[in-house]
């Protein structure tokens, strides 16, 4: 995949520039591509860990299935995120990965990950930020689902994802974004039913808020939608390195 075209690249850059050599270490992670669907089933809890994923294509999410057959959604993936990071002290996947759309992923040994660490220092820096991120995000997720209202919840949520697709994919000159979660996805996420998340979606779009057109929502004003979900993008603005560049 040509590094011009390429999201993980884009990701990885975001945190630090790349020497030559480091972009082609990165570039490596995107070999042998493999398409999936809708759906599929990237691995599930319990399996041997064994690889990560980067994901090149497409959205998907990590969940745990609870005993009583409902499921809480713990981190969506977008394109340019790599997925396993945390379990590489773990011999067994402590969450499912499931996509959520059509997309392409590719994965890499446990090993790979070790060239990178021996062979580059700033790649591993920016690996060891990617799961520093991660975890802020699960712990933002964590405050969202149990001290935010419905309204908070949602109206966060939506900023969260626009900001991370500003990342890789640049910001929408009308302030609009896709969002390929189903209402009961969104509710898995946000610790709601998918009846709440609707009559969410519609208190904020007769708000003025947000307008939602099927997977695609217009922010006409997305300072005032990070004002109704007392969003504050600093655990996204990757400052760990600022004083280093």
């Amino acid at each position: 995949m040509p590094s011009k075209d390429s999201c993980i690249v884009r990701h990885f850059r975001y945190y630090r520039s790349l020497s030559e050599h480091d972009q082609q270490l990165v570039e490596a992670l995107e070999k042998s591509p493999l398409d999936v669907t809708a759906g599929s089933q990237l691995w599930e809890e319990r399996d041997p860990a064994n690889d990560f994923l980067t994901l090149s294509e497409g959205w998907a999410y990590s969940y745990r299935q609870l005993e009583d057959g409902s499921r809480q959604i713990l981190e969506v993936y977008l394109p340019g995120d790599v997925i396993g990071l945390r379990e590489y002290a773990f011999h067994q996947r402590l969450t499912g990965v499931r996509m959520i759309e059509d997309g392409v992923v590719c994965r890499f040994p446990h090993d790979r990950l070790d060239d990178i660490f021996r062979q580059s220092p700033n790649l591993t820096a920016i690996l060891f930020a990617m799961a520093s991120r991660q975890q802020v995000l699960l712990t933002e997720r964590l405050v969202n689902l149990s001290r935010r209202s419905a309204r908070q919840k949602l109206a966060h949520f939506i900023m969260e994802m626009y900001e991370r697709l500003a990342k890789t994919a640049g910001r929408q000159q009308d302030h609009a974004l896709r969002l390929p979660l189903s209402q009961e996805m969104l509710a898995d996420v946000l610790g709601l039913s998918p009846v709440h998340v609707s009559r969410t979606f519609t208190a904020l779009d007769e708000e003025g808020l947000i307008h939602r057109s099927r997977h695609r929502l217009l922010l006409p004003d997305p300072a005032a939608l990070a004002d109704a979900g007392q969003f504050d993008k600093r655990y996204l603005a990757d400052s760990l390195f600022a004083a280093h560049r």
